[in-house]
């Protein structure tokens, strides 16, 4: 029998037909165990991660008061505000084929892996933009294999989870430039002082050049080098199409101005330290903001800081305090008609103590006297109620205790003075004799409707504020004065929004009708007499321009000034931190004159404004010496005002020429205009 041997060929083709099937059923499985692989990554949530962005706290005008980030100065903008040359730098020069490409550029891996195994290291990468922000997100920077791999499945699942353009907004977010910016706008904000929106053609191609060596590269550690990898990127951006040869001539031969390092250093130093602890702590403890959130969140504090008046407040303390002594000051200004925070010194210096006084507890002296005489206003007294000012000892307590105030330098009128005299006079007697008259415990229950609601003891010392109270509640209560009997809650936060624009929190002012408007404007009227010859603030009055009510404080460790315009209601203090003992005939008279200096800085770009006369007051020109309707033979008037139906009705008759002339009284003309308004101030 004959065997009949296959040929060669057909063996060969047979065999070859089995690899070929093998292979192919190699490929299928491949392909699904591909498939399933990716399905796989897509199935599962990338790793958390939190981008630190700059929580940034803005005046009321809208500047930036300070940016908080912790050591990561990143600011979040999304793809809206990135210039598209910033986008075509960024994809010219990193990842040309970004858009073809699903996370990993093999053309580009496979270039990179020959020059590697040439050099027998990982000379080269290939890493796409989305590799990149994998590793900035992910990983470490370190070069081995096993961190190229972990790389390559995050792009990938960059890739199945964002959009090109999210991933875009991410990476140009998340980049790093050296001196602590990170992302295209904290790094324009930098290096050109302008927003990313802002840049031009050259300078964009320069601020992308930046991360591929932060330090090599920085224009503000090596101007050469920046240069040079500008024109390379401007050059790529020609070659690949995104720039015609005029753009990049031109933008080549553009004269940049890049910020001086150290120039940014002092723009970005703190502005209003201590205002900014407060704004920190609102937010946290009033708001609930955590203090992750605050410090890393990208939140957008808006405030009621107006920046003039703050950068005034803070020049006038450095001029006025001495800086042989550690003596300090605290200033306080509020917007009394809304409650707005306008200013706020803590101290001499933030950077050597963060305490901010204007929320220490201390003595407020004589200052607090204005919510004693308010009562007694409401109680019957009038501004012509007569007092015997001399040394006196109190007894209370049932007869138990005793309680001997003592005049400022023991200077007594030993006579009868009225109310008015009192407040400018700061008369202590006079005070104390008032607060016995009306009970103690009202002066309790007074302190608490003008919103210093802390508890106090009722006793006669209290009439002479030998209790401890805070500038900001002194002022918050001398803000009901000023606007008009209507208690205003302080505000230093208006609106706080997170990255999104979402608004967060959103204040509103606050205010109450606690005091009546008719008694408020009479307690103004004396006030004003702080100011004039004889009252305590009348050495500063020649630094004033414009009506102003207010009132000194003085202890044996503490100096205060307090004192208002319709516009400003203003609160100084200045004394030591550990109680020593001030000297009134210098360093007690630095209150006054920050305050006095401050509201007229302040206000510079005010009219003088008065308070409005309320229904039911009338003004009447009274002689001071014995309280009867001045005539116009009386050589000293002084305008005073009164509920109707308290005001004086006898004449003065000591300086008529004759006894037998009927008087002829001293007529008051109420403001009904502006200008009669100017006219009555400068009169009087």
């Amino acid at each position: 029998m004959e065997v009949i041997q296959e040929s060669r060929f057909v063996l060969f083709v047979r065999r070859l037909t089995r690899l070929l099937f093998m292979m192919c059923l190699l490929s299928l499985a491949l392909i699904m165990l591909s498939i399933l692989g990716l399905l796989y990554l897509r199935s599962q949530p990338l790793p958390p991660v939190t981008i630190h962005e700059n929580t940034t706290i803005y005046a009321e005008d809208g500047k930036v008061i300070d940016t908080v980030n912790r050591g990561q100065n990143r600011t979040y903008v999304p793809m809206d505000d990135v210039p598209m040359e910033v986008v075509q730098a960024a994809l010219a020069v990193e990842d040309q084929r970004f858009y073809q490409h699903y996370g990993i550029d093999f053309r580009r891996v496979a270039g990179a892996m020959l020059v590697n195994i040439k050099q027998g290291a990982l000379a080269e990468g290939a890493s796409t933009i989305t590799q990149q922000l994998a590793r900035n997100l992910y990983l470490t920077h370190d070069k081995t294999w096993m961190r190229k791999i972990k790389e390559a499945i995050y792009a990938l699942q960059l890739e199945m989870h964002y959009s090109k353009s999210q991933i875009l907004e991410r990476y140009l977010n998340q980049i790093y430039f050296g001196h602590s910016a990170y992302g295209v706008e904290s790094a324009s904000r930098l290096f050109f002082g302008k927003h990313v929106s802002e840049l031009s053609l050259a300078e964009s191609a320069m601020l992308v050049g930046i991360p591929k060596g932060p330090r090599y590269y920085s224009p503000f550690l090596n101007e050469d080098n920046a240069r040079d990898r500008q024109h390379l990127i401007l050059n790529l951006m020609f070659q690949q199409g995104f720039i015609t040869e005029q753009k990049m001539k031109e933008a080549l031969a553009e004269e940049m101005t890049i910020l001086d390092p150290d120039a940014y250093a002092n723009r970005t130093a703190e502005m209003a330290p201590y205002f900014t602890d407060y704004v920190r702590k609102l937010a946290v403890q009033r708001y609930g903001i955590e203090e992750e959130m605050f410090d890393h969140g990208g939140l957008s504090i808006y405030t009621t800081l107006d920046p003039a008046m703050q950068e005034a407040a803070e020049e006038i303390v450095e001029e006025q305090l001495p800086e042989d002594r550690p003596l300090q000051t605290a200033l306080y200004a509020m917007d009394p008609r809304n409650g707005h925070i306008k200013a706020m010194v803590g101290g001499k210096d933030h950077t050597t103590s963060q305490y901010n006084r204007v929320f220490a507890a201390r003595h407020p002296g004589s200052s607090i006297k204005p919510f004693l005489y308010y009562a007694a206003l409401e109680q019957g007294m009038t501004p012509l109620t007569l007092m015997k000012s001399e040394p006196t000892t109190f007894t209370y307590d049932d007869g138990r205790r005793t309680y001997t105030p003592q005049n400022f330098n023991n200077v007594y009128p030993n006579d009868y003075i009225t109310m008015e005299r009192a407040i400018a006079k700061s008369d202590n007697i006079y005070a104390v004799k008032t607060m016995m008259f009306l009970g103690e415990e009202m002066m309790v229950d007074t302190l608490h409707r003008f919103g210093i609601e802390r508890p106090f003891q009722p006793l006669p010392s209290l009439a002479l504020g030998a209790q401890n109270v805070t500038l900001a509640e002194m002022v918050r209560g001398y803000g009901a004065l000023a606007n008009e009997g209507k208690l205003t809650e302080p505000v230093a936060i208006l609106r706080i929004e997170d990255r999104h624009g979402e608004v967060l929190v959103n204040e509103e002012p606050e205010e109450t009708q606690v005091l009546d408007p008719g008694q408020t404007f009479i307690l103004n009227r004396m006030l004003r007499s702080v100011f004039e010859p004889g009252g305590t603030g009348h050495r500063v009055s020649s630094l004033l321009d414009r009506p102003v009510a207010g009132k000194t404080g003085s202890t044996d460790t503490d100096s205060w000034m307090i004192g208002h315009a319709p516009q400003l209601v203003t609160g100084v203090w200045v004394g030591y931190d550990q109680n020593e003992f001030i000297n009134h005939n210098n360093d007690g008279r630095i209150a006054a004159q920050i305050w006095a200096t401050f509201m007229e800085e302040a206000l510079k770009e005010d009219m003088p404004a008065l308070f409005p006369v309320p229904d039911g007051v009338v003004g009447a020109y009274v002689n001071p010496d014995n309280g009867m309707l001045a005539t116009e033979h009386c050589p000293v008037t002084r305008l005073l005002y009164f509920k109707e139906g308290t005001e004086p009705t006898e004449y003065c008759h000591d300086h008529l020429p004759n006894p037998d002339t009927a008087p002829k009284p001293v007529e008051v003309e109420e403001p009904s205009s502006f200008w009669q308004k100017i006219k009555q101030w400068w009169e009087h």
